[in-house]
């Protein structure tokens, strides 16, 4: 079971305190109004402006960071299904607003762009998103970037730091960072949490101090496999208004149909997130016991959470983890994944079915080498982002991956010349 507390602060006139009911509620509270039952797609690209005087106003008003107070003018500067996806996902967060992107790189681009305006230097604890890192460690963005560990963050801070940038648990090691701990150290400098893994189902990181939490919205949020959507949600009303300048001025914009899908998944997002945290805690324990596997990493177990934070931030341990295969083939990951007959391999996390990937080859493959395995990506890390199948169709599934990797491992053996004694 999920271990989240009984009520969550009200957002908007939403008539309802828990979690669950708000997943399903949240973005919706004019649908009497309006007489539908189902998120309306407006998919206008334009809109009519008879009132000049009033789409003045609007327009000036959303340039400034704000919303429409008329004519939403053009889809790129404002969309109302869109802005209904906003208003679910920050009812989930506890935050006064969530800002809406083409993907989660979008989004964390667009912070680093606001960071960018506030100081030269941000702060980033690894391991990170591959891509994520790649994009702080290319100056892409004119940043400088010191990169640290959970307790170098006050060392790292300067004057000129902008942006503290964590996530947690971290792609794909799964190690957790202490948010309240990172924020004390940090000072005055905002926390950026980057919670995908967790979900506002078991993290909400503004509770524990963070200015800003973001979400590749692609992953369990819209929770299918069939959306890009990347989402920055805050209480900072200056870093609000920023952020939706950025959006407006780049072009990076949630297109709506992708918003309403977004917005359909967040209805069974505590149901997935359950299920999916079930099945992963009953394979991280059976993947400890094969000797196929040298290692499992999923918070609660051996070394991911060397702070406590699980049950104290972390509300569970989430529906991803990773191992390593007990081989020093470098084919072993390729055998595995090629043995696999229901399991599918490949990027991205959080589906209704189970999906697995060689971080080393793929998601950190940008990443250079001596990163990778100083912050534990080694070359036989796979990671499971598990779904809500049967738990011993995905296991028998698995199996038949560590055979491929075993049956490998004996014939090498016993091609091996053999020397008699003396």
């Amino acid at each position: 079971m999920i271990a989240h507390p009984d009520t969550l602060p009200r957002h908007g006139d939403a008539a309802a305190d828990h979690v669950d009911t708000l997943a399903v509620h949240g973005g919706r509270d004019d649908f009497i109004a309006l007489g539908v039952h189902a998120p309306p797609i407006d998919l206008s690209s334009t809109y009519p402006v008879p009132d000049l005087p009033a789409a003045i106003a609007s327009i000036d008003a959303m340039v400034a960071g704000g919303t429409p107070t008329g004519s939403a003018i053009y889809s790129r500067l404002y969309n109302p299904t869109v802005a209904r996806a906003e208003s679910a996902i920050a009812a989930l967060e506890g935050a006064q607003a969530t800002v809406a992107f083409a993907s989660g790189m979008a989004a964390y681009t667009a912070a680093l762009l606001v960071a960018r305006g506030r100081g030269n230097h941000v702060v980033a604890v690894r391991p990170l998103y591959g891509s994520a890192d790649h994009l702080l460690a290319s100056g892409m963005l004119g940043l400088e970037v010191t990169f640290t560990t959970p307790d170098g963050v006050a060392d790292a801070c300067r004057p000129d730091t902008a942006l503290v940038l964590i996530e947690t648990p971290a792609n794909p090691t799964l190690h957790l960072v202490d948010i309240a701990d990172v924020v004390r150290q940090a000072g005055g400098v905002p926390v950026m949490v980057d919670a995908t893994f967790a979900t506002p189902i078991l993290l909400r990181p503004l509770e524990h101090g963070a200015t800003l939490v973001l979400h590749s919205a692609t992953k369990a949020l819209a929770g299918h496999g069939d959306v890009l959507a990347g989402v920055l949600s805050t209480n900072d009303e200056t870093w609000l208004a920023a952020l939706r300048q950025v959006r407006l001025l780049t072009g990076s914009v949630l297109h709506p149909m992708a918003a309403y899908l977004l917005h359909r998944g967040l209805a069974t997002l505590p149901l997935r997130v359950e299920r999916a945290q079930s099945n992963a805690t009953e394979l991280a324990a059976r993947l400890g016991a094969h000797e196929g596997v040298t290692a499992v990493h999923y918070p609660g177990l051996g070394d991911t959470d060397p702070r406590g934070v699980l049950g104290r931030e972390l509300l569970g341990p989430g529906g991803t983890l990773a191992f390593e295969l007990a081989s020093d083939d470098p084919d072993a990951p390729a055998r595995f994944l090629a043995a696999l007959e229901l399991i599918t391999p490949a990027v991205s996390l959080g589906s209704t079915d189970t999906l697995i990937q060689h971080p080393a080859s793929l998601t950190h493959r940008v990443v250079e080498d001596d990163v990778r395995r100083a912050h534990g990506i080694t070359p036989t890390l796979m990671r499971l982002s598990v779904g809500v199948e049967h738990v011993d169709d995905i296991w028998r599934d698995l199996v038949r991956g560590l055979d491929a990797v075993a049956s490998a491992r004996r014939t090498v053996a016993s091609a091996a010349p053999h020397h008699a004694m003396p």
